[in-house]
């Protein structure tokens, strides 16, 4: 793990992949750096598992390139050598320790001896698994099987990290407990790739993301900045009415408000938001809607991601 190499640790160049007649990926373009956290986003089949395949060398783009370290991860064992990936299916073995499984991984990355019990040591420290060594991974909680699992993956050192959807399954504060291993992990300067459908926490942790639709690249950048761009000082009403009774939907439709996430709320962005609220609310009631609750927040990563995952919203 070693932060003084600045320039990309990943750059995949305009990558192509076919099945048959299907163009899987069509032209993507990404770089992930020392000591950033790259957060992909996108929705189920738009390509970010064929992607990640071509990253860690288990399939040969049809057209374009990926460089680990400068190598091709496909045919250069030293560029696989560079990376580590923490899959979403746990990689461990449930009737052994965590000091137990970490040595069997260890081994099967070709670290002997001493260095064996010099990198269990290292991961556990990093992922704060280490005052449950001696206990049996099937009797750890989820969150800190997760733990387990990314300690498995940088036991040998590597450039780059691939992680995907780590915190499936999770509660909320063995998330925190993993995001915390991965802030960790940033600072010592491993380059880290994070495939999530979790955007609280590609928000969070995220230097940069990067969303994939129908197998090409739509957006990317800070997630800040990209909210900041797509919704200005715009701010989402969403008003809880529950069963909006006869003409109820004519209504809110007329006032610019969809359908939200959740049965019963609509949603709308405007500008000046904790004004219009309550003008829209007093306008719907007078209207015969009853209003059951009114919410105002800023837009977050899940609005983006909502817009840009429909291509209608993101025309």
């Amino acid at each position: 793990m070693n932060p003084g190499r600045t320039g990309p640790i990943l750059t995949a160049r305009d990558v192509r992949h076919a099945f048959g007649p299907r163009q899987v990926l069509k032209g993507v373009s990404l770089e992930v750096r020392p000591g950033e956290i790259y957060a992909l986003l996108g929705p189920n089949g738009a390509g970010k598992t064929t992607l990640v395949r071509a990253i860690c060398g288990r399939l040969k783009p049809t057209a374009g390139e990926v460089r680990l370290v400068g190598r091709d991860p496909y045919s250069d064992g030293e560029a696989r050598a560079a990376l580590g990936l923490a899959p979403q299916a746990l990689a461990l073995y449930p009737q052994l320790t965590v000091q137990e499984n970490l040595e069997a991984f260890a081994s099967l990355s070709g670290l002997k001896g001493r260095q064996v019990g010099e990198a269990v040591r290292r991961a556990m420290a990093v992922t704060r698994t280490d005052e449950r060594a001696k206990s049996l991974v099937r009797v750890l909680s989820g969150g800190f099987q997760r733990r387990v699992n990314i300690a498995a993956a940088i036991l040998a050192g590597p450039k780059l990290l691939v992680l995907d959807e780590p915190t499936v399954g999770v509660d909320l504060p063995a998330r925190e407990a993993v995001s915390e291993v991965l802030r960790a992990l940033r600072a010592s300067g491993v380059a880290i790739l994070l495939v999530t459908h979790d955007l609280e926490q590609a928000a969070a942790l995220g230097d940069r993301v990067g969303f994939l639709r129908d197998g090409e690249k739509v957006l990317e950048g800070d997630p800040a900045e990209l909210i900041a761009q797509a919704f200005g000082e715009r701010m989402e009403i969403e008003i809880d009415v529950g069963e909006p009774g006869e003409g109820g939907a004519e209504h809110l439709a007329a006032e610019g408000l969809e359908p939200g996430p959740v049965a019963g709320t609509w949603i709308c962005l405007v500008a000046d938001g904790y004004v219009q609220a309550g003008r829209l609310a007093e306008r719907l009631q007078g209207a015969g809607v009853e209003v059951l609750e009114v919410r105002v927040r800023r837009p977050s990563l899940q609005h983006l991601f909502a817009r840009v995952a429909e291509p209608r919203r993101a025309a």
